[in-house]
């Protein structure tokens, strides 16, 4: 489908000189997707320990949404997500992949790039790809396709797979950024030693010591924030479309010499002080070339906050990396996956208005198509909804009226209809809640750590007898401390149906 309908949107614009102006007429876009940016990790969500000044401008010149979340509580499949509009799990996808992973789904399909691109904008991915490259697995030594550049971005610099894990690099468009040919990559040796204890899996690549090197973990948000800005630049002429996502922040918290120390909540915050600074950069370049007021920036997270070694810094700061709310990256619980989502677009949207609407990542590539005056067919974004009123509109009109996240477990995915959600299993499905202890991150567990509590487990553990799956009303239980699924049989019955069908077909409204 991918190729017909660009082949089919290039000749409209040959036949129809009408057409041409459609680009020039629809604002510039920059998608800011954070990484572990948990609802309650910025002070227009209620954070207090740390400060976010330039993401915090952003909701008082726009939308903040209460009710927006990221299609998986992980960040591979949430990136699927947000790329194609599709939700991951019809695809198996529930885990990060790693650098031996090819791309994670066909470069044929239509994504929210190649939908920019039909449209006459010029389209870059600056930053954490995390989709995997080549057909079978990534050629880190050659060229690594397919990757961003076959699936319609036309610039790609960034890191490839995550900043917790090898092959700790820059690559830029199809190759490694100052790999040399005498000094290839080899595979069973040490990548490069590291002070940071939550950097795995250091011995599965090594050489390439000069490609190495110009990879340090505390410069890393400054250079994507530099080529972003440069980016922007270079294409202010044109309509343009910028991913920006973020490493920040996703462990080892390593910001620059400049944030740290400056939050009240350890290496943590000091971290989304540095994102809130690159969000500054592209906001003051933004203003500096000419192109805010015609410019829509949206901003959010990739999953919910991770209760890591600095997650559990910050809570004992008293930091909540969630809010009120239960659960952590991985869960089904509403703290793996709810996350900030702002949207400013001068003269667009209300300034300071607030909406409560359900929204999702996959809902950007429909909305996208929307902006740009295209149709999609069926199964383009087939999970994606139009959510461009939800932006500029009423921010109370209903649009959605469900929706789907997994979790780590593909057993877990968590299906919202209204105030209600259902939970297809026991705990969170994320690292099991009798497991996040001192084996896994040397600290209690993970529920009871938090301060946080849920009828249906003790310590850390299941209750005896606890229900195989779980129901909770967020109008009046918010912080899921009390699983009602007993209580309402036949509601959680007709949720497992209606999802059994949504799982089996999808459901988009455009």
């Amino acid at each position: 489908m991918k190729s017909t309908s660009l082949a089919i949107g290039c000749l409209c614009v040959l036949l129809c000189a009408i057409e041409l102006p459609l680009a020039a007429a629809g604002p510039n876009v920059v998608v800011i997707f954070a990484d572990d940016l948990g609802y309650g990790d910025l002070g227009c969500y209620g954070a207090t320990k740390l400060r976010t000044p330039n993401i915090d401008r952003l909701a008082r010149e726009g939308r903040r949404f209460t009710d927006a979340h990221s299609a998986s509580a992980v960040c591979t499949p949430s990136r699927y997500a947000l790329i194609t509009g599709e939700y991951p799990f019809r695809q198996g996808l529930s885990k990060p992949v790693f650098l031996k992973t090819g791309l994670v789904f066909d470069p044929g399909r239509t994504t929210i790039a190649d939908v920019m691109k039909n449209a006459g904008y010029a389209t870059a991915c600056i930053g954490k790809w995390h989709l995997g490259f080549g057909k079978t697995r990534p050629d880190w030594n050659g060229e690594l396709k397919p990757g961003p550049l076959e699936v319609g971005f036309d610039y790609y610099f960034g890191v490839p797979v995550v900043n917790s894990h090898p092959p700790f690099v820059y690559v830029e468009n199809y190759r490694v950024v100052g790999l040399l040919a005498d000094d290839p990559f080899v595979f069973g040796r040490t990548a490069k030693t590291s002070i940071f204890p939550e950097k795995m899996g250091i011995a599965q690549i090594g050489g390439a010591d000069a490609a190495h090197a110009l990879y340090r973990d505390e410069a890393v948000g400054t250079w994507l924030a530099e080529k972003s800005v440069e980016w922007i630049k270079s294409n202010k002429d044109g309509p343009f479309f910028l991913y920006l996502a973020t490493t920040n922040i996703h462990h080892p918290f390593t910001p620059a010499a400049r944030f740290q120390g400056t939050s009240e909540c350890g290496r943590y915050g000091d971290f989304v002080h540095e994102l809130d600074w690159i969000v500054g950069e592209v906001l003051m370049t933004l203003e500096n070339q000419g192109l805010a007021d015609n410019t829509l920036v949206v901003f959010t997270s990739d999953n919910g906050g991770m209760i890591n070694q600095g997650g559990q810094a910050a809570i004992r700061h008293g930091h909540r990396l969630n809010g009120e709310l239960l659960g952590f990256k991985f869960d089904a619980w509403e703290g793996g996956h709810r996350v900030p989502f702002i949207a400013r677009w001068p003269g667009n949207i209300e300034a300071g208005s607030v909406s409560n609407q359900l929204i999702s990542n996959v809902d950007l590539l429909a909305t996208m198509a929307a902006l740009t005056r295209q149709d999609l067919s069926e199964d383009e974004g087939p999970d994606s909804f139009n959510v461009l009123e939800a932006l500029t509109g009423n921010p109370e009109q209903p649009i959605r009226d469900h929706l789907v996240i997994g979790a780590s477990q593909a057993t877990h995915l968590a299906f919202r209809s209204g105030d209600w959600v259902y939970i297809t299993g026991k705990g969170g499905g994320g690292f099991q809640a009798k497991k996040v202890g001192a084996h896994l991150f040397g600290g209690p567990p993970a529920l009871r750590f938090a301060g946080q509590t849920n009828s249906d487990m003790l310590d850390g553990t299941f209750k005896q007898g606890a229900p195989d799956s779980q129901l909770y009303h967020l109008g009046t239980d918010r912080s899921q401390t009390k699983n009602v699924v007993r209580e309402h049989p036949d509601r959680a019955e007709k949720m497992r149906r209606e999802l059994e069908m949504i799982q089996t077909r999808s459901k988009r409204r455009s």
